[in-house]
């Protein structure tokens, strides 16, 4: 895990990867619960006997905000940002869906430093990421994520 003091640390990383997480299992009971959450049902995803016939991947497959969904717990597995009073999620831009998660996949994911700025004692970060799924050559999910850190 990389682990970050101040603003200059973070900037000294620009342009290099900056890890990987730990691989999580997107499971049933998971999308079952994200499908409760966005009171999105639709049937690719929580009709684990109608998929198997009708569907093209023979299973369910997670959300893909599911998947994107999981993007801060996989941050936390790459960074720890010390001396700060809060973060905040700022934007997405460039985000594009490679493939679906078949339940009972795992995923991960790996993060380039892309850009930092110091506006007025406000770091702002943008981070490529990919959300890769195990034993698979095209990942899950790309795009850059951008958030605010206010260092003390």
């Amino acid at each position: 895990m990389l682990i970050v003091n101040s603003y200059d640390e973070f900037a000294s990383h620009l342009g290099e990867e900056l890890g990987c997480s730990d691989w999580l299992t997107i499971d049933q009971e998971r999308i079952n619960l994200f499908a409760d959450a966005t009171l999105d049902h639709q049937w690719i995803h929580v009709d684990v006997e109608r998929a198997k016939v009708e569907s093209p991947y023979k299973s369910t497959i997670a959300h893909g905000y599911l998947t994107l969904s999981v993007l801060p717990h996989l941050w936390a597995q790459i960074i720890k940002v010390n001396n700060i009073k809060m973060l905040v999620n700022y934007g997405m831009d460039k985000m594009r869906f490679g493939q679906p998660v078949v339940t009972g996949s795992r995923v991960r994911m790996r993060t380039v430093l892309h850009n930092i700025q110091n506006l007025r004692g406000i770091c702002k970060v943008e981070i490529d990421f990919t959300i890769e799924i195990e034993n698979q050559r095209k990942p899950a999910l790309q795009g850059i994520s951008t958030f605010l850190y206010y260092f003390k």
